[in-house]
């Protein structure tokens, strides 16, 4: 299921892809203890054009996957920091149009938006 919204600009039209449901996934807290923390996180990513929405949602398990990777692997400063939070939105974001140029030739995603970000 996803979310799509378009917006007009004077230069062009946009829309959004909204993966659903939110990422959850474990991290690995620092310390000697090895306890693990969740993180929660509502993704958006922008198109340039509205008729990308579908390409995106075919290819939204292989984008998600990565998504899942990425903040799994991510350490606790990375999680619980804004500068932290913003590498890893960009980390995905690079991840995705590499992925999208994979496999479509283009790649199709303009920006990632993190709309929900909890983590424990």
């Amino acid at each position: 299921m996803c979310l799509l919204s378009t917006v007009a600009s004077a230069q062009d039209d946009v829309a959004y892809y909204g993966f659903e449901p939110d990422i959850t996934t474990n991290y690995l807290k620092e310390g000697n203890d090895y306890r693990l923390g969740f993180v929660r996180v509502a993704v958006e990513v922008m198109v340039p054009d509205p008729s990308y929405v579908s390409v995106v949602e075919h290819h939204a398990p292989l984008i998600r996957d990565a998504f899942i990777q990425i903040l799994s692997t991510a350490s606790e400063h990375q999680i619980k920091t804004m500068t932290g939070r913003d590498q890893l939105r960009l980390k995905c974001y690079e991840r995705a149009q590499e992925l999208m140029t994979q496999e479509t030739g283009n790649p199709v995603i303009k920006q990632v938006i993190f709309t929900k970000y909890l983590y424990q």
